[in-house]
C-alpha cells in the first residue's frame, strides 16, 4: 500500500478542513494539494504545500528590471524571455514541497541534486516496512553494450524469472534477519541504527522534499528526459504533471527551451551555418569528434 491508513486519515482531515487565506494561490495547484500519485509499486508523490505562480515570476521579474519589462505585452511573454535568456532569480521565487516514498536507490541518486531541502524517515528511530520495490517484467533490462550506465534488451522468459525471483527472496531474507537482530525476545537485539545496515537498496524509505522552482526544472531536465534511468523517470514525470498545473505558462516555456530545445556548441553552430551555405560538412572536416558529430546528427536529422 503506498500511503498508509495513518497517512490517509491524516490527508482526508487537512482536505476536510480548508483555511481562508489572503496569500495568492494557484488553482490548478489546489487540486493536487495533499492527494498522492502513485509511482512504481508501493511509492508516491504528494504535494504538501507551495508558495507562488506564473504572476510571482514576473512580479519578481518586473521589481528587478522595472522600465526594461515594459515592452514585454504580458505575463506569458515575460516568462518565455526570461526562460529564452536564462534568468534564474524570478524562478526562485516559486517553491513546492514534496513528500516523496520511493526506493532507497532512487534516493541515492536524486539526492545528487543538492539544491533544496531534505528530511529523511530516519530507520534509527523507526522500523521501515516490508516494502520493497521489485520491477515489472518490462523493466528487467540486460546492461547495455553501448552505454555503460544504461540498458539493453528486456529479459523475457527463464531468465526473467529467475532474477525476480532472486529480487524477491533477497530482499525477504535480508528483511527477515533485519527483524531478527532487533529482537528483544531473550536477546538485546541489536540497535536500530546497526540493523538497518543489512537492508537492501530497493526497500522504500520517505521524505519531505522543497525546491524552489528554477531548481525543479533542472531536475526535471534531467530526471524527466527519455535517457534518465525509468525509476527516477517516473518520479519526475508524475512532477512535471504537477508543475504543468500550478505555474502553465513557465511549464510551456520551460518544455519549448529546455526538454524541447537544443543547446550548440560554436562548432555546431558553424556547422549548421556552412550547410545553409550549401558547403557538404562531414565529421572529418566538421572540428568534432566522432561521438560529438554522431550527437549532433542525432539532434538535427531526428
Amino acid at each position: 500500500m503506498p500511503l498508509s491508513p495513518e497517512q490517509l486519515a491524516e490527508i482526508e482531515a487537512l482536505r476536510a478542513s480548508p483555511q481562508p487565506t489572503l496569500r495568492a494561490v494557484a488553482p490548478g495547484m489546489e487540486k493536487h494539494l495533499y492527494t498522492a500519485q502513485e509511482v512504481l509499486d508501493h511509492g508516491f508523490v504528494r504535494v504538501v504545500d507551495y508558495m507562488g505562480d506564473d504572476a510571482a515570476i514576473c512580479q519578481a521579474a518586473r521589481v528587478s528590471y522595472g522600465k526594461g519589462t515594459k515592452s514585454v505585452q504580458n505575463d506569458k511573454g515575460l516568462i518565455r524571455y526570461l526562460m529564452r535568456h536564462w534568468h534564474s532569480t524570478p524562478f526562485e521565487m516559486c517553491e513546492v514541497k514534496l513528500h516523496v516514498k520511493l526506493p532507497v536507490f532512487v534516493a541515492r541518486q536524486w539526492i545528487r541534486h543538492r539544491t533544496a531541502n531534505v528530511n529523511e524517515y530516519s530507520a534509527r528511530y523507526s522500523i521501515l516496512d516490508r516494502e520493497f520495490y521489485i520491477p515489472a517484467p518490462e523493466h528487467l533490462a540486460a546492461q547495455s553494450v553501448i552505454n555503460n550506465q544504461g540498458r539493453g534488451e528486456t529479459l523475457t522468459g527463464d531468465e526473467a524469472a529467475r532474477v525476480l525471483e532472486i529480487l524477491k527472496s533477497d530482499a525477504n531474507r535480508a528483511y527477515d534477519n533485519y527483524e531478527a537482530m532487533m529482537s528483544d525476545e531473550g536477546q538485546q537485539g541489536l540497535a536500530r541504527e546497526l540493523a538497518r545496515m543489512n537492508l537492501p537498496s530497493n526497500i522504500y524509505t520517505q521524505w519531505y522534499w522543497k525546491v524552489d522552482l528554477h531548481n525543479l526544472f533542472h531536475f526535471l531536465r534531467l530526471r524527466a528526459d527519455s535517457h534518465a534511468q525509468y525509476e527516477i523517470r517516473v518520479y519526475a514525470d508524475a512532477i512535471a504533471k504537477v508543475v504543468a498545473d500550478w505555474v502553465p505558462a513557465a511549464f510551456g516555456a520551460f518544455e519549448d527551451y529546455r526538454m524541447g530545445g537544443a543547446n550548440l556548441s560554436a562548432q555546431a553552430l558553424d556547422v549548421i551555418r556552412r550547410r545553409l551555405k550549401g558547403e557538404e560538412v562531414t565529421q572529418e572536416n566538421s572540428g568534432m569528434a566522432a561521438r560529438e558529430w554522431r550527437e549532433f546528427v542525432d539532434m538535427i536529422e531526428g
